[in-house]
């Protein structure tokens, strides 16, 4: 069969990337909404931008997979773009529930995260951040990384959670605010499950092995990533 010229393959990589680019930048803005609460909008505007790719991305994949009939490691990133693609468009999603969150906190000027979910925040970030840098650099090694690290942002979740918790018990007046935090620390722990589901495709393309539920699907003594 026809093998996918490097022109084509970098052409897809290229709108997956950009796409990633946007929703880095949409999930910095929402954050940064909790501040300034007139960004919320340009939120709701940024999130059409990344539908658009997603379309876009679903396509050319249509189109590659049509006309070019691609086997083995080409087959494998054209299937594992879409994927991506379908996890940054959720990632889109969450930054307009952050978004609403923020909308509901009001965008105080004197608000602040909580240190956690602060650090959950960072942490959420730079996961997704390196997840499109194991994709753009078809970088395993990487990539399995990341899959290391989710269960600390899950962790930090829980501690986030079982904070606000405690100050709806000794505030409750304060229990809507409370709540937008909880919820706030729900969506970023998501974001990271998405960069994870990245760092999955990025494995799947190098060495043909699907990563997804491993660690439950494995022999009980043989869970290690």
């Amino acid at each position: 069969m026809t093998r996918i010229v490097d022109r084509e393959l970098e052409e897809l990589r290229e709108l997956a990337l950009r796409m990633g680019s946007l929703t880095e930048e949409i999930l910095a803005k929402s954050l940064r909404a909790l501040l300034d609460s007139t960004l919320c909008d340009e939120v709701q505007r940024d999130d059409i931008e990344i539908d658009r790719l997603d379309v876009a991305i679903d396509d050319a994949v249509l189109e590659l997979l049509a006309t070019k009939a691609p086997v083995a490691t080409d087959l494998r990133f054209v299937l594992a773009t879409r994927s991506v693609a379908t996890d940054l468009e959720r990632v889109g999603d969450i930054s307009r529930n952050i978004a609403k969150s923020a909308r509901r906190l009001g965008g105080a000027n004197n608000f602040a995260l909580p240190p956690r979910l602060d650090s959950l925040a960072k942490d959420a970030q730079r996961l997704l951040r390196k997840s499109l840098n194991s994709y753009a650099n078809t970088d395993a090694a990487e990539a399995r990384r990341i899959l290391k690290e989710d269960d600390a942002i899950d962790d930090m979740e829980s501690l986030v959670i079982q904070e606000a918790i405690t100050e709806l018990s000794r505030h409750p007046e304060e229990s809507s605010r409370e709540v937008d935090l909880i919820m706030i620390a729900k969506n970023l722990e998501r974001v990271a499950d998405h960069a994870t589901n990245i760092a999955e495709d990025v494995i799947l393309t190098v060495e043909a092995r699907n990563m997804k539920h491993a660690s439950k699907l494995a022999p009980a003594g043989d869970r290690a990533v």
